[in-house]
């Protein structure tokens, strides 16, 4: 596994933070006009077919036996999972903050990986995973007016579950190319969002609004099909505990652009808030961690 300081895992992570940025938004601009279980399936219908036209053009070969298989839960947990939960959160909670919930990634990673004995838990992954946390709470200005629904925020919190098992088990299978990968598990994705559609009773309409197009455009093509190829090529050399903390910085720039297009508070802990997390994003995902103490998250046998 190449080490945190490695330039290229650097970009990547960088990038795919920053342009995932966007996703939340996009999404609010979907939910405007579409049903929330229609609008994610027509974004990752649209990718999966992306993907495949890129896989075949690649000349990749179509996965089989366990590459399959943890394609298939992959795709299942991050796209099927994680969205169905995240449209229907975004339809109440704003961009910014339903995205700002999405910080807990790092930590529910840390512990799951934990838990099934995939990573050892660690002070400085932890201590980074918490003061992220808590600067994106400062993000968020701590200022919600009003009562906010149960539901979106469960629905917010299954969808920061599903994203990081999905990290997790596709470390568990066969080494894929991340573009097979993401052609596969965005297809299934895409099934199990049409099915989840088609049982809710959701309508089925095509956007007819300039904005939902250009939302739908840019989640397709560049938060979905570049963001995903980004993140499964970061998954394959950095531990997902490590990984994930892309979540934290998301927020950041989530904000900012929610701000700017869809006139949402921009508050005045941002320059706080955003200081933690860098501060979290480095003690947890940048800074070396083979001199960190670890935890014994199991006692006994």
């Amino acid at each position: 596994m190449a080490r945190s300081t490695d330039p290229v895992a650097l970009t990547t992570f960088v990038a795919y933070s920053v342009l995932a940025g966007g996703n939340a938004v996009g999404i609010r601009f979907s939910n405007r006009e579409l049903d929330p279980f229609w609008g994610a399936t027509i974004r990752f219908s649209l990718t999966a077919v992306i993907m495949l036209l890129v896989m075949r053009l690649a000349r990749q070969r179509f996965p089989r036996g366990r590459a399959l298989l943890g394609a298939s839960i992959y795709g299942l947990l991050a796209f099927g999972g994680a969205f169905a939960f995240a449209f229907y959160a975004l339809v109440e909670l704003e961009a910014g903050f339903g995205q700002i919930l999405l910080s807990i990634v790092p930590l529910v990673t840390i512990l799951l990986a934990a838990a099934q004995r995939v990573e050892t838990l660690t002070v400085s992954a932890v201590t980074g995973a918490l003061i992220s946390l808590a600067g994106v709470v400062i993000l968020s200005g701590v200022a919600l007016d009003g009562p906010i629904p149960y539901l979106p925020l469960l629905a917010a919190f299954g969808s920061g579950v599903c994203f990081a098992q999905a990290s997790i088990t596709i470390k568990r299978f066969p080494e894929t190319n991340p573009i097979v990968v993401n052609a596969v598990g965005m297809t299934v994705g895409a099934l199990f969002l049409a099915i989840l559609t088609l049982s809710t009773g959701s309508a089925i309409a095509l956007p007819v609004r300039t904005d939902t197009w250009l939302a739908i455009a840019y989640m397709a093509l560049i938060g979905s099909g570049v963001v995903f190829t980004m993140y499964v090529f970061l998954l394959e050399r950095w531990d997902a505990s490590r990984a994930n903390f892309g979540f934290v910085i998301i927020p950041m720039v989530t904000v900012l652009v929610s701000a700017w297009l869809l006139d949402e508070r921009l508050t005045a802990g941002l320059i706080v808030g955003g200081a933690l997390v860098l501060l979290g994003v480095y003690f947890g995902a940048l800074r070396s961690r083979t001199r960190s103490a670890p935890l014994h998250a199991h006692t006994g046998h």
